[in-house]
C-alpha cells in the first residue's frame, strides 16, 4: 500500500531537493506554487515546466502514473495545448510517493476567467474533444466511476438534489428531473470505448483571449462513453453555444448521446453547486469560483427540455 507519510506541507526546499536527487539539471530554476488541487499540488517550474506531486489522497499515485503512462502518446494528436509528462520522480526517503514534472500549460482557470466568445469556444472544444475522443487500445485505464451507464447514479443524483435543498439553495428540482429521466431513459453507448479526459469542469480548462486555450489534470484519463466529456458543452460554454458545438463535433453525435450528455452535465452541475457552497462557507476543500458556472449550467439544462 502507498506510504502517505509525506511531508504535511510541501515547501520549494523539499521540491528542489528532490528535483537535485533526481533531476540535478532543473533544479535552479525558478520554482513558485501554482494550484492545490484535490489529488496534487502544481508548482510552476521556470518558463516551460511544471511539478505535480501527489498531497492528498491515496489514489494521486495511481493518476499520475497513469498521466506518464498515456498522456505522451495522446498529446500530439490534441489541438490545445495539455500537460506532457517529462520526466518521472520516484518515490525516495525525502518524498515516499511518485512525482512529475510536465510541460507548463499557460491560461487561466475557466471557472475564474470563462469563456465569452461562444462561437469561438464551442468550435475549439469540439476539435479538442473530437480529436481526443478516439477508439481506445486494449488495456486502457477504466473510469472511476464514470463513462458508463447513468442508471447506477440515480441515487447521486436524488443525494445531490436533496443536499441543495437542505443548503437553501436556489434550484427548482422538477426541470432537472425531467432532464434526469430522459438521460437514464437513452440507450446506453454501445460503440467502442473512446479516450476521454473524464474530469472537465472548469479548473480543469484554461483561456485566454475569450476562449479556450489549454486542457489540464488528465489523472481521470479513461476510455468510456463520449457522452460523459460531452457534458462540457453545458458546463463550460457561454449560453447559447450548446447547439454551435453539437453542429462542429465529429463525428456528429447521436441523439441519445446528447441525451446521456445532458445527465452527466446535471450531476456535475449539482456537484459544482455543492462545492461552491462549500467554499462560501469556509469549508476545506470548497471553491466558491465554481458557484457561478454550476448556476448557469443548471439554468440552461432546465431550459434545454424539449431541444
Amino acid at each position: 500500500m502507498t506510504d502517505l507519510r509525506a511531508p504535511a506541507e510541501l515547501t520549494p526546499g523539499l521540491i528542489r531537493a528532490l528535483l537535485r536527487d533526481q533531476h540535478p539539471d532543473l533544479a535552479d530554476l525558478p520554482l513558485g506554487l501554482a494550484a492545490r488541487g484535490w489529488d496534487n499540488q502544481l508548482w510552476r517550474l521556470g518558463d516551460e515546466l511544471a511539478v505535480r506531486l501527489p498531497w492528498a489522497t491515496e489514489s494521486a499515485d495511481e493518476l499520475l502514473l497513469k498521466e506518464h503512462a498515456w498522456v505522451p502518446g495522446l498529446a500530439p494528436g490534441l489541438p490545445l495545448p495539455v500537460p506532457v509528462p517529462q520526466r518521472l520522480g520516484a518515490p525516495s526517503e525525502r518524498f515516499p510517493r511518485p512525482w512529475l514534472v510536465t510541460t507548463w500549460v499557460a491560461g487561466e482557470p475557466a471557472d475564474r476567467v470563462p469563456a465569452t466568445r461562444a462561437e469561438d469556444a464551442a468550435d475549439v472544444l469540439a476539435r479538442f474533444l473530437g480529436a481526443l475522443h478516439r477508439p481506445a487500445p486494449d488495456g486502457a485505464p477504466a473510469g472511476r466511476r464514470r463513462g458508463g451507464p447513468l442508471g447506477p447514479y440515480g441515487q447521486h443524483f436524488e443525494w445531490a438534489l436533496l443536499a441543495v435543498a437542505e443548503r437553501g439553495l436556489p434550484v427548482d428540482p422538477e426541470p432537472l428531473r425531467r432532464v434526469w429521466a430522459d438521460a437514464v431513459a437513452a440507450p446506453d453507448w454501445d460503440g467502442p470505448a473512446l479516450w476521454l479526459h473524464g474530469d472537465l469542469h472548469p479548473a480543469n480548462v484554461l483561456t485566454a483571449d475569450g476562449t479556450f486555450c489549454g486542457v489540464i489534470d488528465f489523472g481521470d484519463l479513461f476510455a468510456g462513453d463520449p457522452a460523459c466529456d460531452l457534458a462540457a458543452a453545458w458546463i463550460l460554454l457561454p449560453d447559447n453555444a450548446a447547439d454551435r458545438f453539437h453542429a462542429a463535433y465529429r463525428p456528429a453525435p447521436d441523439v441519445a448521446t446528447l441525451r446521456r450528455a445532458r445527465g452527466w452535465a446535471v450531476l456535475r452541475a449539482l456537484s459544482g453547486l455543492l462545492i461552491a457552497d462549500d467554499g462560501d462557507r469556509g469549508l476545506p476543500n470548497g471553491k466558491p469560483t465554481w458557484g457561478p458556472p454550476a448556476r448557469r449550467s443548471l439554468q440552461r439544462l432546465a431550459a434545454s427540455l424539449g431541444q
